[in-house]
């Protein structure tokens, strides 16, 4: 193999063993990037200290159902917001455990808002939300937009489904980049809603 051909693969090499261990180099105690603030749990499940929670941005517009909603009129409850949808395999496999914790805790003041992406259309996720049975609202954001409000770090446009926790203030308190149980779902609210 002449040197010529070998540097391309080297540099590829190179490249990607410097994208695995940035990946890697948080050593599961930081996540996120651009001073958001989030602490990396073992299960997963990232954190922000209360005093460093960032303010959820304006998160309004039509629902799959096309009505208006702006989840700022939810301040003073916790509230749940879950990127899925319809063409996404674990947003099924989370759906019913998402729906069971939100019936639990809504009496609670847990009020749960779905951000639906990458549909092109509201049809498929009004079908989804039909046959899984979830009831609380969702958001349609096709394009992403709402989804680009938020603080650079906070959500990953590629990783569906996401879930964020935000504190009674509307200030993002934990978050998961990937689809959650039920039981690692009611972990996350949790300590939220044990804060006075």
């Amino acid at each position: 193999m002449s040197a010529a051909s070998r540097t391309p693969l080297s540099a590829a090499v190179a490249v990607a063993a410097a994208l695995l261990l940035s990946a890697c180099s948080s050593g599961g105690t930081s996540g996120g990037g651009g001073g958001t603030g989030f602490i990396m749990g073992k299960d997963g499940i990232s954190t922000v200290k209360k005093a460093q929670r960032a303010t959820a941005p304006d998160l309004s517009g039509k629902t799959i159902d096309g009505k208006q909603l702006d989840v700022g009129d939810y301040q003073g409850k916790i509230v749940v917001l879950n990127v899925w949808g319809s063409w996404c395999a674990p947003c099924r496999a989370e759906a019913p455990g998402f729906e069971k914790v939100y019936q639990d805790l809504k009496a609670k003041g847990v009020q749960f808002v779905g951000i639906n992406t990458r549909d092109t259309s509201t049809q498929n996720a009004v079908a989804f939300e039909k046959q899984q049975g979830v009831t609380y609202p969702s958001l349609y954001d096709p394009t992403g937009r709402l989804l680009l409000r938020f603080k650079k770090g906070t959500l990953n446009l590629q990783a569906v489904p996401s879930t964020l926790v935000l504190d009674r203030d509307g200030k993002i308190a934990a978050r998961s980049l990937a689809a959650l149980s039920e039981d690692r779902l009611r972990a996350m609210i949790t300590p939220v809603l044990a804060e006075k």
